[in-house]
């Protein structure tokens, strides 16, 4: 591989500041990283494989350029911040508790921080978390929200050269403890109120959750039965958001540190400039930087091990390929805590000076609809889950009216995003696409231990792709798809079997999880590492890649493998449903069958048996929706399990007729909003011997 040193800006930057000269001396040095980065990449391949790309086999090689970032992330962010230093880095929107409903009578607070102002504080927050003992390689875990507090810790432990644990601030007692201790780790920073989707300012008090890990909490000593190398428990006071959280005044328990003595109020707002922070040791961009709990859809978090390489690279890249600029307001739903929040968010839109905006601590569909139209933003970030809440809350018209549209307001900036986490379905698209102006809207396909994507499209891709894929490997990658049941053997294009991925964005492994790492991530060709996913896929004559499913969640019935996404796509497309998954039911005679999960639009009355109205002529022809696209229901519409059954049967064969549908209001799902399927395969063990089909 040979990177490219040309001068400083050319490829990286915009505009017409000058680079500092302290940068461009230690510029030759960085050809030490260069040689690291050379090692994860995919260009050390053999000249023979190549071959296989032009062939009829599933294998596809990204493209070469842009060349690969060399640097660490702080080294980087100064180069972004001496470009656009006065240019919004993020921006933050209080929770107010009126946002769910079809008013608001309090005008939340919304905090600016410019990249300059992000540089200070993260400086001044790295000096003190410095004097708390805090040095190069600690593990330091990080309980928040979508804060400002969160971010500006992320660039602080990054310019230390310790290592960002982002934990989910929703975890009970029992899953704090397990993962601090499994990590070592040192010190928390955490919420004294945990954000919940969906309810603003009626968060989680902290207090029980402290008081589990440390039972004295009036002592000035952190003493933890449970987690011993814990030294330091940093509390950002966020109870003025939760006044009835009965959180207890901090300075009654000695044990915790307020963060605000850490980070002064005084600071959290200024643009001054601060004593930069040098880290104990050279910085080096192959060092892990970051440590990822895995979503956990299918077994027990696992925890990836993420370098400077890996996921400033990922930014990067993502951000290049999606067209991203420094003029570009993102609002990002998806959590920090998450390589979304992280990486397709903060390290996406900080590599290219565009800002980024975080609308509420946790999920509030309303929140981020009105952020988008208060700042005008020009893209969206979510999950299929994400959006199909906010589509649902912008068909209510008295909601809509609240939505501010003045000069340089309202949605119709509106053309950028991402659809990431799950599969996408093409109905969901489709609405994405008509009502809420997001032509450009790409597709992100990867897991936390690739950094996390690896196949994206891109706003030029065909429409048939952009809807029907998730695109082609990102740059510096490999993917491929093999046979399911023998790893070494690549399948030809247009067959199903399972996705692996190479390149530089690969984890170095799961942290003291030999075992496991070596169960999905295997070296072959030569050295070569290939991460094996758990997803069926299958890849087109042009590279394109399908996921059709996970391979676990496949429903085999009679020995015929049925893909659930097949079904949920058509059941998606019914007018009066929002949500489903669907997942296999055990049964004696056929050995599984299909079961549905299926989710209602609002105010849609659901029966069982064939009472209802779903599928009717009017429906069909779109009277129960107010026409095409209007968002607006009669709400005398009923749906029954058989209208359900009746529109699968009639655009799939008979095999693939959910046996049993089952109602649901919210889907058990991640903190990122990944729909926990093997709850839902428990779930309907339980109802399926005393539910009516």
């Amino acid at each position: 591989m040979e990177l490219s040193f040309r001068p400083l800006a050319l490829d990286i930057l915009r505009g017409s500041r000058q680079v500092p000269r302290c940068f461009l001396h230690r510029r030759l040095a960085q050809s030490r990283m260069a040689s690291r980065v050379t090692r994860h990449s995919a260009w050390n391949y053999s000249v023979q494989r190549r071959g296989i790309a032009t062939s009829n086999l599933s294998y596809f090689e990204g493209p070469r350029e842009p060349p690969l970032l060399p640097h660490t992330i702080p080294e980087h962010f100064s180069l972004i911040v001496s470009q656009y230093g006065d240019q919004p880095a993020v921006l933050f929107r209080s929770p107010t508790p009126m946002d769910t409903t079809s008013s608001i009578t309090i005008k939340p607070e919304t905090t600016t921080l410019t990249y300059e102002a992000l540089d200070a504080q993260s400086n001044s927050l790295a000096h003190s978390l410095r004097s708390l003992g805090v040095k190069k390689g600690d593990r330091v875990a990080v309980s928040l929200g979508n804060v400002d507090e969160h971010v500006v810790t992320a660039y602080a432990l990054f310019k230390l050269g310790a290592i960002l644990v982002p934990l989910n601030p929703t975890f009970n007692s029992l899953q704090l403890s397990n993962a601090l201790s499994r990590l070592e780790v040192e010190v928390l920073i955490i919420g004294a109120v945990t954000d919940l989707a969906y309810k603003p300012c009626r968060g989680r008090s902290n207090f029980d959750l402290l008081k589990a890990l440390v039972p004295d909490l009036t002592t000035s000593k952190v003493a933890s039965p449970t987690v011993p190398s814990l030294k330091s428990i940093v509390v950002i006071d966020n109870t003025p958001s939760h006044p009835q959280s009965g959180f207890p005044p901090l300075e009654n328990l000695r044990a915790l540190i307020p963060f605000s003595t850490l980070l002064p109020p005084t600071l959290t707002l200024s643009t001054s400039s601060s004593r930069s922070i040098v880290p104990d040791t050279p910085l080096s961009a192959d060092e892990i930087i970051n440590i990822q709990f895995t979503s956990g859809t299918t077994s027990l978090p696992k925890a990836a091990m993420l370098s400077h390489t890996s996921i400033l690279n990922n930014g990067y890249l993502i951000a290049k390929r999606m067209g991203l600029d420094p003029s570009d307001r993102i609002v990002c739903p998806p959590p920090l805590f998450h390589c979304f929040g992280i990486v397709l968010g903060l390290q996406a839109t900080a590599t290219t000076g565009a800002a980024l905006l975080f609308p509420s601590p946790a999920f509030d569909p309303a929140a981020a609809l009105h952020m988008a139209a208060e700042q005008g933003a020009s893209g969206l970030y979510g999950v299929p889950t994400m959006f199909a809440a906010e589509l649902e809350l912008l068909s209510n018209p008295q909601f809509a009216s609240t939505l501010p549209s003045g000069k340089g307001q309202g949605l119709g900036n509106l053309r950028k995003g991402i659809a990431a986490g799950s599969s996408v379905p093409e109905p969901l698209m489709k609405k994405l696409n008509s009502r809420l102006g997001l032509q450009d809207l790409v597709i992100c396909y990867g897991m936390t231990e690739t950094s996390p994507v690896s196949c994206m499209t891109a706003p030029g891709d065909p429409p048939e792709k952009r809807a029907g894929s998730i695109g082609r490997a990102m740059p510096h990658t490999k993917v491929k798809v093999v046979e399911s049941g023998d790893r070494s053997k690549i399948l030809p294009r247009g067959e199903r079997g399972e996705l692996a991925v190479s390149g530089y964005l690969l984890m170095e492994g799961y942290f003291n999880d030999a075992e496991r790492t070596a169960e999905d991530l295997l070296v072959e060709d030569g050295g070569v590492r290939w991460m094996y996913t758990g997803d069926e896929a299958r890849m087109d004559e042009l590279g394109f890649v399908e996921v059709t499913g996970r391979i676990k969640d496949l429903i085999i019935r009679a020995g015929e493998n049925i893909h659930p996404l097949e079904v949920e796509v058509v059941l998606m497309r019914h007018p009066l449903i929002r949500e489903a998954s669907v997942v296999g039911v055990p049964d004696e005679r056929y050995g599984e069958i299909v079961g549905a999960f299926v989710a209602p639009h609002a105010g849609i009355k659901t029966v069982d048996g064939g009472a209802g109205s779903g599928t009717s002529g009017d429906i069909e022809a779109g009277v129960a929706t107010g026409g095409s696209g209007s968002g607006v229901r009669d709400k005398k519409a009923v749906l029954s399990k058989d209208d359900a059954k009746d529109w699968v049967r009639g655009q799939l064969s008979g095999h693939l007729v959910p046996k049993y549908v089952f109602w649901i209001d919210e889907f058990p799902k991640t903190a990122s909003g990944k729909i926990q399927k093997y709850k839902l395969r428990e779930l309907a063990k339980e109802l399926s011997g005393s539910t009516s089909r």
